[in-house]
């Protein structure tokens, strides 16, 4: 005899659609606790592929069905079930049909999917080079289509597909090659509303930085955006003197000499000193953070930053900057 849970498993595949409705439904309230996720684990060799299938139905079961998977997938382990079914490539090819009504959830499943090293790879099709960055190309474009500014915001979850993906070398280089201009294209999403794709944007370029050594100049390929979303967060709250600003490139002189909404995520300005304190670790990053006067912005950045790990993070680039200068001082007198 099979168990109750066997039973209602069995009905995700049902013929009927009204048994069908009712026992998705079901499940989805079941992945709304511990326990209940734990008892559907056990049948996950079932329950992942039906309610994978369901994710092609009407809006009335394809959506329970979409928000059971998020669900389930913050287990690790049901995650990389997922990921090895296939998941990754149904959430795509579902999330782009015209008819499509669960992009939201769909793209908040792609998210925790690609938490996994696996994930991460099959989002960016490693395997095969004829489609390799497919994906993600797609989903640039739509995060970038996408208005912010509305309530609404399907796409807005791409941010943390993007931080995901470059924390693996293969996703970095993806992001930093020239002739698909991503990165240019995902930095100005800086400009957002969203404290959400704010935090993407952030991440993903610091995480981009760790290239630094080998992609210098790539990542200086856009430094008309890379510049003022990096320096901007942390360029503190003063209207800076005409003397200052004369020794910026234009888009950040204009920024620094009017009053400005200040970045209130210090986890952004982390971020950001990180990120540049990569660059500068190369020769040619340090200089070319000096051509647009960036060891004055941080300086004046410090005196108003409050919070420890930022403060930290401040003091590291500076050490770096006064500890490169006196080496370069140094060389120069023994010429």
């Amino acid at each position: 005899m099979p168990t109750e849970l066997e039973e209602l498993v069995s009905f995700l595949s049902s013929p009927s659609p009204q048994l069908t409705k009712a026992a998705v439904d079901i499940v989805r309230g079941l992945t709304g606790s511990d326990e209940g996720m734990h008892s559907l684990a056990r049948y996950a060799n079932t329950v992942l592929p039906s309610l994978s299938r369901l994710l092609n139905a009407p809006k009335e079961v394809s959506e329970p069905a979409a928000e059971a998977l998020v669900n389930l997938s913050q287990d690790s382990n049901l995650a990389a079930d997922m990921v090895r079914s296939g998941m990754v490539k149904t959430a795509m090819e579902v999330l782009y049909k015209p008819e499509s009504s669960i992009s939201r959830l769909l793209v908040m499943l792609l998210v925790n999917l690609t938490q996994l090293d696996a994930g991460s790879a099959s989002l960016l099709q490693i395997e095969d080079d004829k489609v390799h960055g497919l994906y993600v190309m797609k989903l640039v474009r739509s995060f970038c289509r996408t208005t912010h500014e509305n309530h609404d915001d399907p796409f807005e979850h791409v941010a943390s597909i993007l931080v995901n993906i470059s924390k693996q070398q293969a996703g970095r280089q993806l992001l930093l090659d020239p002739k698909r201009g991503l990165l240019k294209q995902i930095i100005r999403q800086f400009d957002s509303n969203s404290s959400l794709r704010k935090k993407g944007v952030s991440g993903t370029i610091r995480n981009c930085c760790f290239e630094a050594e080998n992609q210098l100049q790539n990542l200086l390929l856009v430094s008309e955006f890379l510049w003022p979303a990096l320096l901007l967060p942390v360029a503190g709250n003063k209207i800076y003197n005409e003397e200052d600003r004369s020794k910026m490139p234009l888009e950040l002189g204009t920024a620094l000499s009017i009053e400005r909404e200040p970045v209130t995520d210090p986890e952004i300005r982390t971020q950001a000193l990180e990120a540049i304190y990569l660059i500068s670790l190369q020769d040619a990053g340090r200089r070319a953070f000096w051509s647009v006067n960036g060891p004055r912005i941080v300086q004046v950045g410090y005196e108003d930053e409050e919070d420890p790990k930022v403060m930290e993070a401040y003091e590291q680039l500076g050490s770096l900057l006064i500890h490169s200068s006196g080496e370069e001082t140094s060389g120069e007198t023994t010429k």
